[in-house]
């Protein structure tokens, strides 16, 4: 079974204020699951978003003094 987080649980994972879980529900951004009236976010469906919004760093270079990536 999965385990569903509430807005607030959402919101320390990713380290923000409960804004912005919200705003990605609002917006469509994240799946969601109703509950009655509440709103619960998947544990793997935001590991996931985690995933895809993480950006993998560079090597940068430097080339006649300027950076070549």
């Amino acid at each position: 079974m999965r385990r569903l987080l509430t807005v607030a649980q959402a919101a320390e994972v990713l380290g923000t204020t409960e804004r912005f879980p919200r705003r990605l529900i609002a917006e469509r951004r994240i799946h969601f699951v109703r509950v009655g009236r509440h709103v619960r976010i998947p544990e793997d469906v935001l590991t996931a978003y985690i995933e895809e919004q993480t950006v993998d760093p560079i090597e940068l270079r430097w080339s006649a003094g300027r950076v070549v990536a």
